[in-house]
């Protein structure tokens, strides 16, 4: 009797076995494909794919594709177009800044007391000041006179005490930055000028702190540049959004002899492998104070790359500039009084709502992809 036990070669349990896993494999894809979330989760990834827009652009003919390239082109051209459009921005800018410094010259004169205002000069329109005359008309002589008395033995300090020391009290992120030994420095400020650079020259900004003569150091300006870019990126020129710093330079305080509030001394127990004895020595380390804003981070250069820390402290400190240039300088006063701060507070409380409301669109972000970026970009035309 013939072996059936072989079928073309192949063993009869052989072929058995590949007929059951067969039919084990589709009962459990079967299972599988019946579960509902299973499904909504692999449609859900289909959707996905389908609705992406690089997905999309591969399915074009390669005519389309072709064009769109050409727009691409286009793209290019057109923000190199926006890059002159920002360097011609400067440019005005710089005119400008020559017709406001005669009045920040001035309001220089009346914080230092150098000059005094006129009558016409003071004369200020308050909100409340309809309900100020009409409480003073009810008012009897004698308490009139009574404060003509009081108004007469009020202290009259010279300018406005401690003008710019109260504005970095008041804005929130440049407090951050004074420590109490800073304090007693800041009192000396006098004037916080900004300079564009010359035609020709290449974009950039400084910050000039002008002192009174001190007990903690020589300089009579502390300084610090900030350098800018107006061009596209020629390995991103899609990036581009306008004019950016990408670097700043402080410089060097002359610090009177044990007045350096950026260092401190600290003592250190050193014992001698040898001997065994011990002695104890003093050395400088870096202490936190404002004035290190006049030493920054250099931006990385070809080839080196800072870390996270070092990019966020160079962001910040971009972001510091900016504020000094863009709000503090041209609205002192405001910053001074409160008033600015009360406008920035409401305007940010509008845009949170707004983020809030594009969160619930874009569920599904993660934080994680946020990249930081030390430079800070903006539109030079003021709101």
């Amino acid at each position: 009797m013939a072996d059936n036990s072989f079928s073309d070669g192949v063993p009869s349990d052989s072929v058995e076995t590949a007929k059951n896993a067969s039919g084990d494999a589709e009962k459990l894809t079967d299972q599988v494909m019946q579960n509902p979330q299973v499904l909504a989760a692999l449609q859900e990834r289909l959707d996905n794919v389908s609705h992406t827009p690089s997905s999309y652009i591969e399915t074009l003919p390669k005519a389309v594709k072709r064009r769109i390239n050409a727009l691409k082109q286009l793209q290019v051209r057109c923000a190199h177009i926006e890059a002159k459009f920002y360097e011609e921005v400067h440019d005005l800018e710089r005119k400008y800044a020559a017709l406001y410094q005669p009045l920040f010259d001035k309001r220089r004169e009346f914080i230092t007391g150098d000059v005094e205002p006129t009558d016409a000069e003071s004369e200020w329109h308050s909100e409340n000041e309809e309900e100020e005359e009409l409480a003073g008309d009810m008012k009897s002589k004698v308490v009139i006179a009574e404060k003509e008395a009081a108004a007469a033995e009020e202290p009259n300090p010279k300018g406005i005490p401690e003008f710019w020391f109260t504005i970095f009290r008041n804005v929130d992120m440049l407090s951050e930055l004074v420590q109490e030994y800073d304090e007693p420095i800041l009192k000396h400020l006098q004037d916080i000028k900004v300079k564009f650079s010359d035609p020709g020259q290449p974009m950039s900004f400084v910050l000039e702190f002008h002192f009174e003569p001190n007990d903690y150091f020589t300089n009579s300006v502390l300084t610090k540049t900030y350098k800018m870019k107006s061009e596209p990126d020629k390995a991103d020129p899609f990036s581009f959004e306008g004019p950016e710093i990408v670097d700043c330079e402080g410089c060097t305080i002359d610090w009177k002899k044990g007045k350096n509030v950026t260092v401190k001394t600290i003592k250190k127990k050193q014992k001698h492998k040898g001997r065994g004895t011990v002695r104890t020595i003093t050395k400088q380390v870096p202490n936190e104070s404002f004035f290190n804003f006049f030493s920054p981070l250099k931006a990385s250069g070809d080839g080196e790359s800072l870390d996270e820390d070092s990019e966020f402290t160079l962001a910040s400190d971009f972001e510091i500039g900016h504020f000094f240039r863009e709000r503090i300088v041209p609205r002192a006063v405001l910053y001074f009084t409160g008033e600015a701060i009360e406008d920035d507070d409401n305007f940010e409380e509008g845009e949170e709502g707004e983020e809030e409301e594009l969160e619930g669109d874009e569920e599904g972000e993660d934080e994680d992809d946020a990249e930081i970026n030390p430079k800070v970009r903006w539109n030079f035309i003021h709101t």
